[in-house]
């Protein structure tokens, strides 16, 4: 069913709508008044974040011990292959032995690390993890156990290679080192 359209002006129609409104003046077009520049963009979140992070950092949501602290260790004895040691720092050599040097002093960690990589070498273990610290209580002097444990491997004839090992093995805290087998 077709919907009927608006009923048809005839010339009658527009001539009583002419007598109605009288004479008629066209207006000249006139420029559309200027549009207000827009504001330039307010970085209201970077605000936020930046006035959030002194808050941020006094309440502490991490763990400082989580922290690296020091140096990493890294040593291959002259001769081998330097894949070698790119192969250690990647974790691509399986642990086979733990020594955890906490709490000891310098001559009791001395002692046990030469007997833990005498046994190793015994028992045929060709890669160990030394846990030496980070040294987060040592005083001016720096980590004793960290530069005990690289001076003392470097001096080893067994020892190929060491490397600080990887985060989920604690870090610089420790090195993974590879004895000749």
């Amino acid at each position: 069913m077709k919907r009927p359209g608006p009923p048809r002006l005839t010339d009658d129609d527009r001539r009583l709508f002419r007598d109605a409104i009288g004479e008629v003046q066209r207006l000249a077009p006139v420029a559309p008044p200027p549009t207000a520049a827009k504001p330039a963009p307010h970085p209201r979140m970077f605000e936020a974040d930046e006035a959030a992070v002194p808050g941020e950092l006094l309440d502490m949501n991490f763990d400082p011990a989580a922290l690296e602290v020091g140096e990493e260790l890294s040593y291959l004895r002259e001769g081998y292959p330097p894949r070698l040691l790119r192969q250690l720092k990647r974790g691509q050599f399986s642990v086979g032995d733990d020594l955890d040097l906490h709490q000891m002093n310098a001559a009791a960690a001395q002692a046990s690390m030469v007997a833990f990589l005498a046994e190793a070498r015994q028992t045929g273990v060709r890669c160990v993890r030394i846990i030496h610290g980070k040294g987060l209580r040592s005083k001016a002097a720096g980590p004793v156990l960290k530069a005990l444990t690289d001076r003392l491997l470097r001096r080893r004839d067994d020892v190929i290679a060491f490397a600080s090992a990887r985060p989920a093995q604690g870090g610089t805290g420790a090195v993974i080192v590879l004895l000749r087998g």
